[in-house]
């Protein structure tokens, strides 16, 4: 293990997550739980009428991993469709299991890149986009069939 996992920079990300706050009037909500490590991430959005997320409000009880990737995402989500969640979290997840080179396009992802070689801590990290993913299943689930 070459890296430090704790980074000043992790930590700068794992306390100033924006959105950190529940939506009252939301589209979709979920809670994910880790079962490796107990982390919840509870996530809230409201959907445009193009598909986007358009509000987004996040809980998020997990270490600092799981809170600076929640940072992260919260910080990119605002406008973003469920395809382009799922690919982010696909990406991360391809290049935390060594099936990539490639971490993520968005701002700041590369500062996860120590989590690579800590298996344990990779459900922390993807567990903010499972929750945000999640929610847009809610929200689509109540959405009306016409």
């Amino acid at each position: 293990m070459s890296e430090a996992l704790y980074t000043k920079d992790i930590l700068r990300l794992a306390v100033s997550i924006p959105h950190e706050e529940r939506l009252v009037d939301s589209d979709g909500s979920a809670e994910c739980r880790s079962k490796s490590c107990g982390s919840r991430v509870a996530a809230d959005i409201v959907v445009s009428a193009d598909g986007k997320i358009a509000n987004l409000g996040v809980q998020v009880n997990a270490c600092a991993l799981g809170q600076a990737s929640a940072s992260i995402l919260a910080r990119e989500a605002i406008g973003k469709t469920t395809n382009e969640i799922k690919q982010a979290r696909t990406q991360l997840l391809l290049f935390l299991s060594g099936k990539s080179k490639e971490i993520g396009r968005w701002d700041k992802m590369d500062l996860l890149e120590p989590v690579r070689e800590h298996k344990g801590r990779h459900a922390a990290v993807l567990l903010p986009y499972d929750a945000v993913l999640a929610a847009f299943a809610d929200a689509h689930s109540k959405m009306k069939v016409v």
